[in-house]
């Protein structure tokens, strides 16, 4: 089984644009994966994102990971951060155990592609969707905790983002559980009007003329 040996970050050029490097043992043997993958541009963040400091509302109410009306879903709230980041945040219910007593695994890589999409979405405001998704578990996540993820865009290339984030269990600098980065792909509103569900899509429509939703608009299938 692989082991994560180290997880270091550096400052490359003046722009303080930051990539992550992994040191990964299987069998004793040693390689570096660097992070992004490819070589990338520093993120762009759009003029019209939200500033620091500002909460974010849910961009669809039946959204799995923020939509109110999803009485199991994660009910994630979402600030932006300084930079490149969004600090988001979402309490496990029972309705998303996996083994009795702890969050399910693949209810934490949701809540991971639901607060990288944020990110995305948030600061670049493009459509984008998730391209791949890798998720790192480093500890249990028990029912009724509160798992604190910093998502962060780390660089772009053509139509490709990349973007991290890491999940501390209990508070913002609580212990770390779960690590993921992930490739999102900017595509055209006619993805989601070709494959999504009509009444769906005008139910989305409606909400987001509504004035005091203005601020949230990103699409994270």
């Amino acid at each position: 089984m692989p082991h994560v040996l180290l997880i270091a970050r550096r400052a490359v050029g003046h722009l303080g644009y930051v990539s992550a490097v992994r040191v990964v043992s299987v069998d004793g043997v040693h390689s570096v994966q660097q992070w992004p993958p490819v070589e990338t541009q520093p993120p762009q963040v759009h003029p019209k994102a939200p500033e620091q400091g500002a909460e974010l509302t849910s961009h669809y109410s039946e959204c799995f990971g923020c939509g109110e009306d999803q009485p199991g879903g994660l009910h994630m709230s979402s600030t932006i951060g300084a930079g490149h980041v969004v600090h988001s945040s979402f309490t496990v219910s029972a309705e998303h155990q996996g083994a009795p007593g702890l969050a399910h695994g693949g209810l934490l890589s949701c809540a991971f592609d639901e607060a990288l999409g944020t990110v995305v979405g948030q600061l670049l405001r493009k459509p984008a969707v998730t391209g791949k998704l890798e998720t790192d578990f480093r500890r249990p996540v028990p029912v009724g905790s509160t798992l604190h993820i910093t998502a962060e865009l780390d660089g772009t290339a053509g139509r490709k983002v990349y973007a991290s984030a890491r999940g501390h269990l209990g508070a913002p600098d609580g212990p770390v559980a779960v690590e993921a980065r992930a490739l999102f792909v900017v595509v055209d509103l006619e993805h989601f009007t070709e494959h999504g569900d009509q009444d769906a899509l005008k139910k989305l429509r409606d909400s987001a003329r509504e004035p005091e939703r203005t601020d949230r608009w990103d699409i994270n299938p």
